[in-house]
């Protein structure tokens, strides 16, 4: 077996105790706990032990609390309190491309979803930091299991070097892109939390997708990938909607974990990149969480999934146009400093 087929696994049955946990334990908004369980299986290396798991629990503790911090600011100091978020998303992105950290992802999702959970309502704060320690505890938990049944085998001398960390220059620029990606809809969303907190993570996702994409291909990778995720949520729904129980939900959502997860790690040859496909999986979690809950609080599901569907769409067509538009600017500003030079 080799490694990319033990990730596959890893991630499939990682996914698998993780829904069981969250939907079977009742946990607060499972589906954001299944979603941080995703980020953390799908980090290279080995898995992270339960004290550096406590260490990112204390640190998204920290910004939790600046999160709540941040509400008063942006109620009575609205343009303050959006750049001081400006600012603090651009540092977290630049960190985590400067150390190579996987998990940066987690914390800008903490750092955007508690401020605006703030404002609409102070007992949602509680949901939203409950869901997401308890995503990082489980996603610690299941990494560790599934990789104690399916482990690597040891690196060989010759291929454990790490790739060079990436500039500053590059990182200040793609981090500044990932920041102008995820403030508007932040903005959006302090309008309306109820409506745009699904399109925050998504948007995350997104910026964190569009750091490695190029300006001719991020068309297909944003927008293409919002598209499959949403077709695979569909499938899942039809499936579960067969014979509608927490098992089959855990067994068609390791199908799809399965599925996307050869692409992911490159089992299966693919057209794609494995951010398209991770991306995928995680815009899947993001549209099937909800309309369960939609499901069970008796709305229409199909309506509300479709506002979701074409909320996402937006959202990765402005992200599109956003990589374009940059990517042209600095084009044309490196072409005019060679003129000028010359």
């Amino acid at each position: 077996m080799t490694r990319a087929d033990k990730s596959v696994l890893r991630l499939a049955s990682g996914l698998f105790l993780a829904v069981l946990l969250a939907y079977g334990l009742a946990l607060p908004m499972p589906f954001v706990v299944c979603l941080l369980a995703v980020m953390m299986l799908c980090k290279p290396g080995p898995p992270l032990p339960m004290l550096k798991g406590a260490v990112v629990a204390l640190v998204l503790g920290v910004l939790l609390v600046g999160g709540v911090l941040m509400v008063p600011l942006l109620q009575h100091y609205a343009l303050s309190g959006v750049m001081l978020t400006g600012a603090v998303l651009y540092a977290l992105f630049f960190f985590g491309l400067r150390t190579a950290n996987p998990l940066t992802m987690i914390l800008v999702v903490s750092f955007t979803l508690v401020p605006v959970a703030g404002v609409a309502e102070q007992a949602l704060v509680t949901v939203i930091s409950v869901a997401l320690v308890a995503g990082v505890l489980v996603g610690v938990v299941v990494n560790g299991v599934s990789h104690a049944f399916f482990p690597d085998p040891p690196e060989l001398p010759g291929r454990s070097a790490k790739p060079p960390p990436i500039g500053r220059v590059a990182a200040s620029w793609i981090a500044l892109r990932a920041t102008l990606i995820v403030l508007p809809v932040f903005v959006l969303a302090l309008s309306n939390p109820s409506f745009y907190l699904a399109a925050i993570m998504k948007t995350v996702a997104l910026a964190q997708q569009a750091g490695s994409a190029r300006a001719r291909s991020a068309g297909r990778e944003l927008v293409g990938s919002t598209l499959m995720g949403a077709w695979m949520a569909m499938l899942v729904w039809f499936g579960l909607s067969l014979w509608p129980n927490l098992w089959m939900l855990m067994l068609w959502i390791t199908g799809v974990a399965l599925w996307s997860g050869a692409r992911i790690f490159g089992v299966k040859a693919s057209a794609f990149s494995p951010s398209f496909w991770s991306n995928a999986l995680m815009t899947m979690l993001i549209l099937l969480g909800p309309a369960i809950e939609d499901s069970a609080n008796g709305k229409d599901v199909w309506q509300a999934s479709a506002s979701r569907v074409a909320l996402f769409l937006g959202v990765s067509l402005y992200a599109w146009a956003t990589v374009w538009v940059l990517e042209r600017w600095r084009a044309s500003r490196s072409q005019a400093l060679f003129f000028d030079r010359r």
